[in-house]
């Protein structure tokens, strides 16, 4: 893993890399990177695999980006998250612990949380956030 700087020139090897076009300043998706096409389809068979795994992370990430991409398109987003996830892995020699489903909705709570403020803001609305205690 020495002879690869980040996981970011990985994916691109791979041929998991996000493509992207700009033209007259505005960004729009583009086809992946080429790379070995052994590879690319390995990765794709893995994260079908891994979509198909109840109440892990990928399967998770794959559930939420359908939604918007596609079954195609989420399903090359998650082998990208592949790619990420073994560099890391294969450096450092160590086991893959799978976050869970959960990780998805609790880790941007905040996030979200800031943002529908904001939204409610702009509507014209004074808002104060109160936590509240576990429903029973």
């Amino acid at each position: 893993m020495t002879r690869v700087p980040s996981a970011a020139p990985l994916a691109s090897w791979a041929g998991r890399c996000p493509g992207n076009t700009e033209s007259a300043g505005k960004r729009r998706r583009g086809q992946t990177t080429k790379g070995s096409q052994y590879l690319r389809t390995a990765l794709v068979e893995a994260a079908w695999a891994a979509t198909r795994a109840q109440g892990t992370f990928l399967a998770a990430t794959y559930d939420r980006l359908v939604k918007r991409m596609g079954k195609k398109k989420a399903l090359v987003a998650v082998a990208h998250g592949m790619v990420r996830v073994v560099y890391p892995l294969l450096g450092r020699r160590v086991g893959y612990t799978d976050l869970g489903s959960e990780y998805v909705t609790q880790h941007q709570v905040e996030q979200q949380r800031q943002r529908l403020v904001k939204k409610l803001e702009a509507l014209g609305v004074k808002v104060t956030l109160e936590e509240v205690g576990q429903a029973a």
